[in-house]
């Protein structure tokens, strides 16, 4: 039996000292050992020590030795590589739906999972140009909830707002909430990341369509318990191929569009639209591209943007839709 009750609680300070001080360039002595156990209420043997060390490494813990002098040991592996966290650091930094607090929070809790020289090298920042992140804290409990309401098949109910300008009340930026506040209604069947924002890909039945809604726009979100709608709208549902003739998540009517794109710009159009577009050649420099897409302000942006490298050129309708919006810009 162990002379001292805080003797049962040695292995677990060990494995603690291991995780969180070692790692291959960085090692503890024996006596750094015993000296970070008595601080803990603990004293040890080194025999003792040798055998914990032994049955640490039994349970699976890649511990070596650093030989020499002032050698010691040392965790050579761990669950995730410094690049991987590395990788998750600089993915919570640059997106935007995650906010600050809740940033800093992320990355805490992710420096413990390396030693504490390797956390050092995860406290950098991500300078993304343009991009700000969400003020909507909520944000986290929206996506639990929009998740157990599909995996259980319920609706939803929402209050759902957009940001305007109020330089009435100096307050500038302010809550507008649709249907002047008034619940939402819907039945909830995916979600879906597009341009740094969560969206839920819902079904409306009292307008019979497939909807989608920010999810950092949606408040006092709450499940109804009433089972959901559309399922014949999502059997044979492709989200990808939603995302893809959406721009911007600006719906419009969805038509197919041909365009005129010279040859260096057919990267542009695949990343875009993927395979779903049909080509055929035009000249030595350019090609033809037809694309089935929902017709928006945003997508005649998407075309502007792309300098005259690509034109719309049928069907006419939309050639004149386009020619008048640039009109507005000149």
């Amino acid at each position: 039996m162990p002379k001292h009750p805080r003797q049962k609680l040695k292995l677990l300070h060990l494995q603690r000292l291991l995780l969180t001080y070692t790692d291959e360039n960085h090692w503890l002595t024996m006596d750094e050992i015993l000296y970070h156990l008595e601080q803990a209420g603990i004293h040890a043997e080194r025999k003792s020590i040798y055998g914990d060390i032994q049955a640490l490494r039994d349970f699976g813990m890649d511990i070596l030795q650093k030989r020499g002098k002032n050698g010691g040991y040392y965790l050579t592996s761990r669950e995730f590589e410094i690049a991987e966290l590395k990788l998750m650091v600089d993915a919570i930094q640059s997106s935007r739906f995650i906010t600050h607090r809740k940033s800093r929070e992320l990355i805490h809790k992710i420096e413990t999972l390396a030693s504490q020289p390797q956390a050092r090298l995860l406290q950098r920042q991500v300078y993304v140009f343009g991009r700000a992140k969400t003020i909507n804290e909520g944000i986290y409990r929206n996506i639990d909830t929009l998740h157990e309401a599909i995996t259980n098949g319920n609706q939803i109910r929402f209050r759902y707002f957009e940001w305007k300008a109020d330089f009435v009340t100096h307050r500038h930026i302010v809550k507008h909430y649709r249907r002047a506040g008034q619940f939402y209604q819907a039945s909830p069947w995916a979600l879906m990341w597009d341009h740094e924002n969560y969206y839920l890909i819902a079904f409306d039945q009292e307008a019979d369509l497939v909807k989608h809604y920010r999810v950092d726009k949606m408040e006092a979100l709450e499940i109804t318990g009433v089972q959901r709608e559309g399922k014949q709208f999502f059997e044979r549902f492709d989200l990808a191929d939603y995302a893809r003739k959406t721009f911007g998540m600006f719906r419009g009517k969805e038509q197919w569009v041909r365009m005129k794109c010279e040859n260096r710009f057919i990267s542009a159009l695949y990343d875009r639209f993927g395979e779903a577009i049909a080509l055929s050649p035009c000249d030595d420099t350019s090609f033809y591209a037809n694309v089935n897409v929902a017709v928006s302000p945003q997508f005649y942006a998407w075309v502007f943007g792309l300098g005259g490298a690509v034109k719309i050129v049928a069907p006419p309708e939309i050639v004149q839709d386009f020619q008048n919006l640039n009109k507005k810009f000149v």
